[in-house]
């Protein structure tokens, strides 16, 4: 089967949204809203629907998801360990996960990630978008596999980029089950 159109998530690319990404109506305005706990890493999921719902085309759509990707917290040296790694995926994923307590004394799960490719960074950096810094029973309700339909990604991902965000989806939702 030939296929049309950009390629899917997974190949080599080049970013230059920065100056475009989170821009619409004319005004600009930044594209990254911080979680409450983690001040300046990440963009929260309805940002980034947001953004993704005002790219055009999927090249930009996959520059956005890159660019995603060097929002990450940074995620230690220690912390690139075989504990940390994430099964099922084509590329090297690690996961870290920090329990910590809200102001109101419940217990929320922290994520921080990496991975050796670009274009699975910014899958991670939506995965945290979606779980982290929530509670346990939060993270068990989340839709993330409905999420990913929704911004259109499932089928712009290679089949192995996909079963690699279902292998860190299941592995959020297990240390959720398991807190």
């Amino acid at each position: 089967m030939t296929r049309t159109g950009p390629p899917p998530f997974g190949g080599p690319t080049e970013t230059g949204l920065s100056d475009t990404i989170g821009r619409r109506n004319g005004r600009d305005r930044s594209p990254f809203k911080a979680h409450a706990l983690c001040e300046d890493c990440l963009a929260d999921f309805e940002t980034i629907r947001d953004d993704f719902a005002s790219l055009d085309d999927w090249e930009d759509r996959y520059r956005y998801v890159i660019e995603l990707g060097h929002t990450l917290e940074p995620l230690g040296e220690a912390a690139h360990n075989e504990s940390n790694k994430v099964r099922g995926c084509v590329s090297q994923v690690w996961l870290e996960l920090e329990a910590r307590t809200s102001a109101n004394g419940q217990v929320i799960l922290h994520y921080r990630g990496d991975s050796d490719s670009h274009v699975v960074r910014g899958l991670i950096a939506i995965s945290i978008a979606l779980f982290s810094d929530r509670a346990p029973k939060q993270i068990l309700l989340v839709d993330a596999l409905g999420a990913f339909r929704a911004l259109g990604l499932e089928q712009h991902l290679t089949p192995q980029r996909s079963n690699g965000v279902r292998a860190m989806i299941e592995r959020m939702r297990a240390d959720a089950a398991a807190a």
